[in-house]
């Protein structure tokens, strides 16, 4: 069965490592959200996404995420993770230089967070009994070389904390979705191409990745996944 999704809320600079390559500083006080809209994120084991137009720089962004059943305000930290129904693996991807440009123009990150197939997930897993989804390793392997690696210890923001601080924030439904932040090693998920030179019709250049999240011993994903073929066209005259 396919899970309803209701909203995608995201946490930014949930990694310290991640924050300083990025060129921030982590706010303990204050955790960072951005939204994505929920026809945007994709559940699946495999499969074949375009690459969206207007970025050179598009990057992968490997995290966890997690699925709720159950909702309401004020959730004390205490029970936040009776309110999960399921976690993935996932991939918050970005249009990096679309984010940048936003970054000096102190615009929001829309274009370059929110859009089609810009949130991409593993099928949910069960959490099983005492599951604790604060420690355990994250990574992801791009064209086999490990490119992401931390531990969800290092986050700024455990689940359970970002849960009850979102619910102080809003009413949080069965539905809603968490993607709880990225360790450092972010880059590019396909090479940048070039405009073609005139007369040129298409080039193309594909990303392969594995990753995944460990908890409790067992592997929610590990297996060639999410983007095993992304291909980026390039039309003279712009991007399709």
């Amino acid at each position: 069965a396919r899970f309803p999704v209701r909203r995608i809320f995201c946490v930014g600079r949930n990694y310290a490592a991640h924050a300083a390559e990025m060129g921030n500083e982590v706010d303990r006080e204050a955790p960072f959200y951005f939204l994505k809209s929920a026809h945007h994120v994709l559940f699946a084991d495999g499969g074949e996404v375009p690459v969206p137009p207007r970025t050179d720089n598009y990057h992968h962004e490997i995290e966890l995420v997690a699925a709720l059943d159950k909702g309401g305000s004020g959730i004390a930290v205490a029970d936040a993770l009776d309110h999960v129904f399921g976690y993935a693996v996932g991939l918050d991807m970005t249009r990096r230089d679309l984010q940048q440009d936003s970054k000096d123009k102190r615009r929001s990150w829309d274009t370059s967070k929110d859009f089609e197939f810009s949130g991409l997930c593993s099928a949910l897993c069960s959490p099983g009994k005492g599951a604790r989804p604060d420690q355990g390793a994250i990574t992801l392997h791009v064209n086999g070389t490990l490119q992401q690696s931390g531990d969800l210890a290092d986050q700024v923001w455990s689940l359970a904390e970002i849960i009850a601080e979102l619910s102080a924030l809003y009413r949080l439904e069965a539905g809603d979705v968490i993607f709880t932040g990225t360790p450092s090693g972010v880059g590019p998920a396909a090479p940048h191409v070039a405009t073609p030179a005139a007369g040129a019709r298409m080039q193309s250049c594909a990303w392969y990745g594995a990753a995944a999240v460990a908890l409790l011993g067992w592997w929610l994903l590990d297996v060639q996944a999410m983007m095993p073929r992304a291909r980026l066209r390039r039309e003279e005259g712009g991007a399709q």
